[in-house]
């Protein structure tokens, strides 16, 4: 028996008993890192190390929906990603295919009445991938209970950079004039168009920047960097993340 067990059940419970009644954040993104890194402390390969970060995802999403936090934005596969050696990027699509295609199946997507979408350059990704994604957001377009957004082939530069040729054409096009453009049209022309933005940033491993997620939408969200490696992030670190959250006085720059 862990004799640390009572007490880590106490902390717990108090924990949880501190962020009752308080403002829940509407929308949350977390990057998902570590798991090469987990890996090796492990001593466990590669997929498996993503199958355990896979079965966390499922995990957190239950706890947040426990929450009431309506929106949950996931960073799984940036574009610079794509310069990991090719195994890995081709065992991270295979995984991705299996993943999105069991989404599309989750009966917890279904009772909960999920929205999933999976937010980046779909130009970057094999076609396999492509089409599980157009599955599970056929599967899942018509709810509006909660969202989940998978970042993937994501980059914040690049998003940017798509929303200004979409803008670009249509002004060529005689669609649009410059002077149309302010925050509201390119908020329309961003992979997130039609939700709110994050209301807090969660990182993982201990690592203490944004690495360019969701650079336009993240302007006054509140960040929230976990020491621990994501397959070992823990319902207390969600937790904790939340308490921070609600004791901050949020400014939006005013």
């Amino acid at each position: 028996m862990n004799i640390l067990a009572p007490v880590y059940y106490l902390y717990k419970r108090r924990l949880n008993q501190q962020i009752q009644g308080k403002p829940i954040p509407k929308h949350i993104g977390i990057i998902l890192d570590g798991n090469r890194r987990y890996a090796t402390l492990r001593g466990i390969d590669f997929k498996s190390a993503y199958e355990h970060g896979a079965k966390k995802l499922e995990e957190v999403l239950r706890w947040s929906w426990n929450l009431g936090i309506e929106i949950v934005s996931v960073w799984v596969f940036s574009t610079e990603n794509f310069s990991r050696s090719k195994d890995q990027v081709e065992l991270i699509m295979q995984m991705a295919r299996e993943k999105l295609l069991a989404l599309k199946d989750s009966k917890d997507i279904h009772e909960k009445q999920v929205r999933v979408r999976v937010l980046g350059s779909r130009a970057l990704l094999p076609a396999f991938v492509v089409e599980a994604i157009e599955e599970v957001e056929e599967a899942t377009k018509h709810y509006d209970s909660r969202y989940l957004n998978i970042l993937m082939a994501y980059g914040g530069r690049r998003e940017i950079i798509e929303a200004v040729q979409k803008l670009a054409y249509k002004i060529k096009n005689n669609e649009l004039s410059p002077e149309d453009i302010n925050e509201e049209t390119i908020n329309q022309h961003l992979y997130t168009a039609g939700l709110p933005d994050p209301d807090l940033i969660i990182r993982t491993s201990g690592e203490e920047r944004l690495s360019g997620f969701m650079m336009w939408q993240s302007a006054y969200a509140e960040f929230y960097f976990a020491e621990v490696f994501w397959p070992l992030f823990r319902e207390i670190d969600l937790w904790r993340a939340i308490r921070s959250f609600q004791m901050r006085e949020r400014r939006f720059g005013r």
